[in-house]
Parts: structure tokens; sequence; C-alpha cells
């Protein structure tokens, strides 16, 4: 057997975005693969009655979005194939044949969907003002790039996200008309003329984002925009009707949280979310059911004390009676249906101890994407009730024949909550999983423990996921690895996820150390050697932890918060400060800064690598700096490594060679400081010593 590796992260196939087709027979999904510096995602189509998958577009550019038309004649997919890196929209017969290029636009292509009848298809696109005065939302050269501000004015309050400046770019909604389009692809050189523009007219002004659009009837579209005077400020969005036989715009209904989609039924019942706007960022997201014949609404998922979405959304069946929505559940994401009248209680349909990423309801079947303890993630279909389950690819098959993967072992432990709502302790699941070597019945072996601390704050952890391919190289390099869902977390109800209001630091920590005193108990891990690692709010929690306790003999913070106030004003989720603790920094400074780990560095004795990303427009790199210079300044050993042109993704999606030089590095620290394999520390080495980024062909961690 060969022991589990950073670099294998290249090896590493990954699925997505499933797709039932019309007859039921087929999925589409996409096949990611890591190259070196990028990814090459293509779509892919599996029968559902069983047979080896089929690779359907060609290996050239990232493919998204699969989408079957309603008579399942057409595949259209969004792809960066072609001369650029923007995303346009392709088409491509199911029954063989070329794929089309049917649009060439300025902003890429998102939110993909079928008219009910096939004869158009909604998108969303992000345009600036001058784009649209020039009709480059509709057909532009490829050869065109945007010139880069110089200086760049800002004038909105949220100007950045992802990974880059919006520098006046909205998103916008447009319908396609696909004969129309497919006319003028044959010239190689769409047109635009098959594009309309729905949104930004006089009674839609340019200067909003519309987003989640939705098809009706056919001739009826659904979108949502946040609205009041500043909306960057605002948690409240109206929703839309289009009528586009007419032209007409009407409002009909307003929501509030965080709007990422919306589905509807041809008869006029728009499904969407809706989260309570007083600490929003700690309460759980509903559905709520709006019937515009009647003007009633329902919210059929209220009993459920479980909140929606989480990275998979929610769709009505084709039948229109009934809604699959996702949410976290004690260390699975899993899938449940419930009838849209709210005539019925939710039915949880599958996902017990997996993790679901994605999934596509048909006329008769579900096609979902998860993965296990035991393999990184595949598609998979059931019955709309659950009832059986067949597993459809197994893409990588030839890749796991040879490791050894362990399975976790599921950890409860209990911790005082005095100031909780149940009665004086509470429950925590976590989860320990062994190195491949582990026996049990060798009493004398120990190993040193890793514990990784998830991000969120309110997110949770599963045995599989994201988190698969790094704590399981973890392992193999000899470390007991640990995980948990603390207070804060999502999938144990309401009351858990806001036990941390105001107080991020002390209630989590408090949990982890428990977790920590509860597996150190087990003779084969050695509480003398003790690690810990998490990213984003994992990463303000290594940085908490090691201002708060010398449990930890180093730690690696990465892409984390460390000064509440600085991340307020250079983040573009500062909801999540007023959210979380309720106040800002001009109403409560000094609270604030006793609740940032920077005002606690003067504490610090472990030894603490800070990594983070160059446009990380998430937790900004400026509060990064500061813990690290904090760290210099008072004698700790730490180095900072930086990441040019990654993001907050940089785990799950960043350059594959980076996604693999943060394990190795975060590996080697370790290692420097464990007994247990007798390595120099990573400042006492060359900086790339025995990294793949040294071109070295040693093992990465020796």
């Amino acid at each position: 057997m060969n022991a589990i590796t950073a670099r294998d992260y290249h090896d590493i196939i990954q699925v997505t975005d499933p797709a039932v087709s019309p007859d039921n027979d087929t999925v589409a999904f996409v096949q990611k693969r890591p190259r070196e510096d990028e990814y090459e995602a293509t779509v892919y189509v599996v029968p559902i009655g069983g047979d080896e998958p089929q690779q359907f577009t060609v290996s050239e550019g990232v493919d998204s979005q699969p989408r079957f038309s309603p008579g399942g004649d057409w595949l259209a997919f969004a792809s960066t194939r072609g001369e650029t890196d923007r995303q346009q929209l392709w088409l491509v017969p199911t029954d063989g044949g070329e794929a089309r290029q049917v649009t060439s636009v300025v902003g890429g292509i998102g939110d993909l969907e079928w008219s009910p009848d096939g004869s158009r298809l909604l998108f969303t696109q992000q345009v600036t003002a001058a784009d649209r005065e020039a009709d480059r939302d509709v057909a532009v050269d490829p050869e065109y790039e945007p010139e880069e501000p110089d200086p760049r004015v800002i004038d909105r309050m949220v100007y950045r996200a992802g990974t880059e400046y919006l520098d006046g770019r909205r998103s916008h909604v447009y319908v396609i008309d696909v004969a129309t389009a497919l006319e003028s692809s044959e010239t190689d050189d769409p047109d635009g003329d098959a594009i309309t523009r729905l949104t930004g007219a006089d009674e839609l002004p340019a200067d909003r984002d519309y987003v989640a659009p939705a098809w009706g009837d056919g001739e009826t579209v659904y979108f949502a925009v946040k609205t009041g005077e500043e909306p960057d400020d605002s948690l409240t969005y109206d929703l839309y009707e289009h009528d586009i036989r007419s032209g007409t715009v009407e409002s009909f209904a307003q929501t509030t949280g965080w709007v990422s989609s919306l589905e509807a039924t041809p008869d006029g019942r728009i499904a969407f979310e809706y989260t309570p706007e007083e600490n929003a960022s700690m309460r759980q997201t509903e559905i709520r059911v709006h019937d515009r014949e009647t003007g009633e609404e329902r919210a059929p998922t209220e009993s459920l004390d479980r909140t929606v979405g989480h990275r998979c959304g929610f769709e009505w069946a084709p039948d229109g009676e009934t809604l699959y929505f996702s949410t976290p559940d004690e260390g699975s994401r899993v899938l449940w249906s419930v009838p849209g009248d709210s005539s019925e209680e939710p039915a949880k349909v599958y996902g017990d101890g997996v993790d679901i990423a994605g999934f596509s309801v048909g006329e008769n079947a579900v096609a979902y994407v998860h993965s296990e303890w035991d393999h990184p993630g595949d598609v998979f279909v059931t019955t709309r009730g659950g009832n059986e389950v067949h597993r459809l690819t197994r893409v990588n098959a030839d890749y796991l024949a040879d490791k050894p993967v362990r399975q976790p072992e599921e950890v409860w432990f209990e911790i005082d909550d005095e100031a909780g709502e149940s009665e004086g302790s509470r429950r925590i699941q976590g989860w320990l999983l062994t190195p491949p070597a582990f026996d049990a019945d060798a009493t004398d072996q120990r190993y040193p423990l890793v514990v990784e601390i998830h991000g969120g704050p309110h997110a949770q952890w599963t045995t599989a996921g994201t988190t698969w391919h790094e704590f399981q190289t973890l392992a193999a390099r000899g470390y007991v690895v640990f995980w948990c869902n603390p207070r804060g977390s999502t999938g144990y109800g309401e009351d858990h996820a806001t036990a941390i209001e105001r107080d991020w630091g002390d209630v989590t920590l408090t949990d982890v150390l428990a977790g920590v005193d509860e597996v150190c108990e087990r003779e084969y891990v050695d509480e003398d050697e003790v690690f810990v690692t998490g990213g984003s709010f994992g990463g303000f929690m290594t940085a908490w932890a090691v201002t708060q306790t010398d449990r930890f003999d180093a730690a690696v913070s990465q892409r984390g918060v460390y000064d509440l106030t600085s991340f307020y004003g250079s983040t573009d989720a500062f909801k999540l400060v007023e959210g979380d603790f309720g106040t800002t920094p001009w109403d409560e400074s000094e609270f604030l800064w006793e609740q940032s780990p920077v005002a606690h560095v003067p504490n610090v004795d472990t030894p603490t690598l800070v990594m983070h990303s160059d446009r990380d427009y998430r937790t900004p790199a400026n509060t990064a700096e500061l813990f690290y210079l904090g760290l210099k300044k008072h004698g700790v050993d730490t180095r900072l490594v930086r990441y040019p042109r990654e993001g907050h993704e940089l785990s799950r999606s960043g350059e594959p060679a980076h996604v693999v030089d943060r394990i190795e590095r975060t590996v080697r620290w370790f290692d420097g400081y464990a007994d247990a394999h007798e390595a120099a520390p990573a400042l006492e080495r060359e900086r790339n010593e025995g990294l793949s980024s040294g071109n070295e062909e040693t093992d990465p961690a020796e």
C-alpha cells in the first residue's frame, strides 16, 4: 500500500453539478481534474441503469452548469474554452455532434436555466454601465480586454469580493432565444441578436445586483434584488415578476437574509430563502413559498430545526408539488423533501454519514454527489423517496486501490453550558482518525495529535467533503487527527449555532479543549505532543488558542481573522460581525479589541505558522499581517506564507500547486516540533526544502 501524500491532490478527481435528463435515463455531471496550476473540468454522462460514464465534452478549459433542455435534445453548459477565460454559453446535441458556442459576452455566464418549452435560456452576468451602453453584454469581440482602473475610484460600500474588485460591475439578468442563437453560431461569430437584457431599465435601476433568476410559466421570469438606500448594507430583498410578453415588472414579496436562488413552478408558486434579520448571521435559514394566485405565503421547513441550503440549495420536483433541499445534520449533509403546501412535515430522504454536495431531481429519481470517509466523492442516484440507492461512478477507484484509507471514529463528549438552554451540559460531536499503521493491540505505540478547527463559524465538518485529502494526509504522516463541531456549528439546531453570540473565542475553545481532553485519554494519543490548525474562522480560533493556552506545541493559522475591527472595515462580510457580536467598531471598539487574537499576542509562546492568500477579500491579509508582526515583535517562532493570485477558497479550489504546498508546509511545520519525526523545525531549514515547490524528489515532509 502507498501512503497518501499532499502531492496526491493532483491525482484526485472531483465530481460536481449532477443533472438528471428529462427521460430519467441519464445523469450529466462535471468531472474536474487538477493540473499543475489550473483545473480541467469536463462534462460526462452516465446511464442511471448502470454502465460506465462517458466523456461528453472535449477536455478544454473549465466546463460547468450542465443543463438538459426540457425535451432532452440539447445540453447547455458554460465553458471557458476558446480564446478568452470568460465563461460562455455552449449547446451540444445529446444524440451526438459538436458543441456550439452561442454567446460572446463580456461578463461570463451564470445561473443557467431552460424555459419550460425549451425555446430560451435564462442567465446572469456581471457587467459595468459602460458594458451595457456599448452592448458588450450581448456581444463582444473575443479579443476585448477591459482596462484596469488607474486610479481605482470606489463609491460602493462592498467594492470587492472573491478575488476581484467589482469595478462597477453589477449582476443582471438576460434571456437568449435558442433558435436564433444556433443560427447565429453557424457563422462562428455570435452577434448578440438572440440576447435580451431583462433588468436595468427605468423601472429597475441599473446600479443594483439582480440575482437568482427563475422561470415560471415560460413567459414569466422571477428574480431578486436588494433594497434600501444602501443595498450593500441591507439584508432585505424585493422579489420581482417580469412578464416577457408585455415587458411589465412587478414586485410581489420581500425576504431577508442571503438569497442564493429562487425556484418557481409554472402555476406561480415561488420558493425562496428567508433568514430572520435580527442576528441573521447566526440564525437558521428556512424555505418560504409564495403563491402568486392567492398571495399566500407558507413556510414548509419552519418546523425543522436545521438551516437550509449549506452549499446545496433546493429545487422543486418536476411535478411542482414537492420541494427537495439539503441541510447540515449532526456531521452529515443530508437531503430532505417536503410538500410545498406544508401539508406534511419535512422527511429525510437520504444522507446519514455522508456529505452531499449537489443534487438534481428527476421524474422518478434523484441524482446527487456525495463523499464518505472512504472516497472523496461520486455520483449516486436514489428513488424520490430514498428507498433504493445506486452508485453510478467510481472516479477515483484506481487511485484508491492501493491507498490505506482509515475510517474515522465518531466521538461524543459533554461540555458545561451554564448560559445555554441544555440544563447545564451539552453534547459535542467529533471524530478521530488514526494513522494507517495504527494497531489497537500495540499499547506501547503513541502518536502525536493534530486538532483541526473548522471555518464559518456557522458551518460544520463531516467525515468527508473537502477535508478528506488533508486529514488522510496528516494521518498517513503518523498523526492522529481530531476534529469536532463545537458550539456555533450548524447541524445541531439554532440554540447550538447561537451559543457563541458575542464570544467566538472562549466558548469555542472550551469545546475544542474538552474534545482534546477526551481523546487524550486514549493510550495511543501522546498528550505531550498536540498541534492545532484551521482556516478562516478556524484560523481565528487557532490564533485565539495560542493566545489563551500553552496546550499546543505548534500551530498553523490559515486565512484567519485576527483583528475584528480591521476585518470589519476590509471584508465583504462585515454583517458577520454585526450579526454575531451585535455591534460595530464605533459602538464598542474596546470590546471588539478584546475579542480579537491580536490583542493577546504578548501571551503567545507557541511556534505559529501564518498562511494567507494575497487576494483573499473575505478575510483580507491586513489582519494576518498584524498578527504576524505581533508574533515577531514578541519573539515567537513564526513565518508568514503568502499565496499570490489566491483567494479565500485556497484550500478547496486554489491552484493545485498551491493546495499541495499548503498541506506540505502544514505537515512540515508540525514535524519540526514532533519528537516522533526527529525533523528540524522549518525555520532551521531552507525555505522550500523538501517541498514540491523546491523541486525535491524526496518525501515533502522529510
